[in-house]
């Protein structure tokens, strides 16, 4: 790392460890809707204002680490393919720099996530390891997808077990995080399919190629809809059920001529999803 760090402060001109390049680094988009999602299912759920800012606060902690480690251990990678929306590779950041901040996030992480509750925090601790297992060493492996599906799938565990009386999370709602996890990988790799395949990149995305991407990104997400509408049946459930089904088939079949269409119709699903899981209210369980 340190001759990759020389590498960058010798090829570029721009001082390291501007602010807004740490902000950039750190995948804001993904953490932002992460994080303003759990906060929407912690209200949802009847949590009290103190729960929903701790369980906030360690969300976003835990989505800082997960996204600066990322830039961090692809660093000689996107250095390598000239990434300008990488601020590493672009010598805005040193890769010291986002390493050590993944690791102060960590370590913020781990007692905001225990604060807010032992087994809650250790379900959330979970997620995160799975996701620094990702960057680490699972994207490049046939198993890329299963810290997308953890990773997922410990958010509403970790809302609904830090509510008073820890009642159980809802195994149906645990699934459906768990199968938008996947849709979302698959999202995430498609528009970089053809770059990661060139530096070696083989996660399970890649090995499908763009097209078989394009055709099962949708499916996921359907499947997360129809369990979060049979959880706890009512008409908008079936409406966002045929509403999914609509615009998964039409994107599959647009796709084939236009790329960002399957793309398009997994948001859209994907946030049919999201309204159905700040619906469904308090856990039953």
């Amino acid at each position: 790392m340190d001759a990759i760090d020389q590498a960058v402060r010798t090829s570029v001109q721009a001082p390291p460890g501007r602010p807004v390049a740490l902000l950039r680094a750190c995948h804001p988009v993904p953490t932002v809707v992460v994080t303003l999602l759990v906060s929407g299912v912690a209200g949802a759920s009847g949590q009290g204002l103190p729960g929903c800012v701790l369980a906030t606060a360690a969300v976003l902690a835990g989505q800082l680490s997960i996204g600066w480690s990322n830039d961090a251990v692809d660093a000689a990678r996107d250095i390598a393919a000239g990434r300008s929306d990488k601020p590493v590779a672009t010598g805005a950041l040193l890769p010291r720099t986002v390493r050590i901040s993944a690791l102060v996030a960590l370590a913020v992480c781990v007692p905001l996530s225990l604060a807010y509750g032992v087994l809650a925090g250790t379900v959330h601790l979970v997620g995160v390891s799975a996701a620094w297992l990702y960057n680490l060493w699972l994207k490049r492996t046939v198993l890329s997808w299963l810290p997308y599906a953890v990773g997922f799938a410990s958010l509403p565990a970790f809302v609904t077990l830090g509510l008073p009386g820890q009642p159980r999370p809802d195994g149906w709602t645990v699934t459906a995080a768990a199968l938008i996890g996947v849709g979302a990988h698959l999202g995430n790799v498609l528009p970089d399919i053809g770059g990661d395949l060139a530096l070696g990149v083989r996660g399970w995305p890649q090995r499908l190629g763009p097209a078989g991407v394009r055709l099962l990104l949708p499916v996921p997400l359907v499947a997360a809809t129809v369990l979060l509408a049979l959880g706890r049946p009512s008409v908008p459930g079936a409406a966002a059920v045929a509403l999914a089904l609509a615009v998964a088939v039409g994107g599959a079949l647009l796709g084939r001529h236009r790329p960002g269409a399957a793309f398009l119709a997994a948001i859209l699903v994907a946030a049919a999803d999201v309204a159905l899981l700040l619906r469904q209210g308090p856990p039953s369980g």
